[in-house]
């Protein structure tokens, strides 16, 4: 399986700080305040940049609950349509990144014609093979994401955690946040590197598998 030569020090803690360490932990009202400020910079920033500005911070796959945490007053309607009017301004603009959906989230990727920018900055790409038990624990989690460790472990009939951690220094796959999970419960999905590197626009682009789809 491909893989860049090039390996961020990503471990699953640090992925799990990454929202917490955003910008303080108040949450921001993106409406005017009720007196004028008493300069330009005293004024919040507009909903759209604030959200512009989650999705860059990167990290798990900015959802709109996440959003809502952070910016009060916000709805799902108005989270969506600052999606589509982001994607609109950079297409509009011609940048090379755009925002792409991720599980139930949106992260920032680089467009397919400017993915071999990773590449030079990397340094390439290189053949790395992964055993046959990493493959089937990337596999469950990639059909069956957000999943926990019991859940890959129960699939697999073994324990996955040494295998899970791996795949999280490959940056394959991340933790992400999920609603009902226990506090010290640790859920995986893949990350936009797997789509890139096998080269999938998203995860529907998944081969049908009937065995994995019914696991």
């Amino acid at each position: 399986m491909p893989d860049e030569t090039h390996e961020q020090p990503t471990t699953p803690e640090d992925l799990g700080r990454t929202y917490a360490a955003m910008l303080g932990e108040g949450a921001w009202q993106a409406d005017l305040p009720s007196e004028p400020p008493l300069a330009e910079e005293a004024a919040p920033p507009p909903m759209l940049r604030i959200i512009e500005a989650l999705v860059f911070v990167g990290g798990a796959a900015l959802t709109a609950k996440r959003a809502r945490e952070i910016l009060r007053g916000l709805t799902d309607e108005q989270f969506d349509e600052a999606i589509r009017q982001l994607n609109a301004d950079y297409r509009r603009q011609a940048r090379p990144y755009t925002l792409q959906a991720q599980g139930n989230g949106w992260v920032l990727s680089l467009r397919p014609r400017y993915r071999h920018v990773i590449e030079k900055l990397y340094g390439g790409v290189r053949e790395a093979r992964l055993s046959t038990a990493t493959i089937d624990v990337l596999a469950v989690v990639a059909y069956r994401q957000p999943v926990t460790k019991v859940d890959v472990d129960s699939f697999r009939g073994a324990d996955s955690g040494a295998l899970l951690r791996q795949l999280v220094r490959r940056g394959l796959i991340q933790v992400v946040p999920m609603l009902g999970a226990q506090p010290k419960e640790v859920v995986y999905a893949t990350t936009p590197r797997f789509l890139e590197l096998f080269n999938l626009a998203s995860l529907d682009d998944l081969p049908k598998t009937l065995d994995l789809q019914q696991m």
